[in-house]
């Protein structure tokens, strides 16, 4: 009876991953359809002045504290220890919100350095 529970319940688990992936790309549609913003702050255009002339940064440099892709490499590294691994298992593991990783896993792809086969995340052959 136990292992029939631990089944299920891993099942389950399984599934909601599933359905939070989805929900995520389902709303981030209807945004851009609708073409609302996201979150809180001023509406896109307010500023008089950008904010790279503001802080004094050159433009096009990221804000991040480190600039190495850190949170990228880290991500890389558990698909290449855990192929098929799925963004809220990344986050899990990362200690983080899955939220970033959506924007960090297309990257990765770009680079051709992961690629996506179902709900998993897999390395390219040639990579690492």
């Amino acid at each position: 009876m136990t292992e029939f529970v631990d089944n299920t319940v891993s099942a389950i688990d399984v599934r909601l991953s599933e359905l939070e992936e989805e929900l995520v790309r389902l709303q981030a549609a209807r945004t851009a359809l609708l073409g609302e913003r996201r979150g809180p702050g001023r509406p896109r255009g307010s500023r008089s002045t950008s904010t790279a002339r503001r802080s004094g940064r050159k433009p096009g440099r990221p804000r991040g504290r480190r600039g190495g892709n850190t949170r990228a490499n880290q991500a890389l590294e558990l698909v290449r220890l855990q192929p098929g691994i799925t963004i809220p298992q990344i986050a899990e593991a990362l200690g983080i919100g899955p939220n970033y990783l959506y924007r960090v896993m297309p990257r990765l792809v770009d680079d051709g350095q992961v690629k996506r086969e179902g709900e998993g995340w897999h390395p390219v052959a040639g990579s690492g």
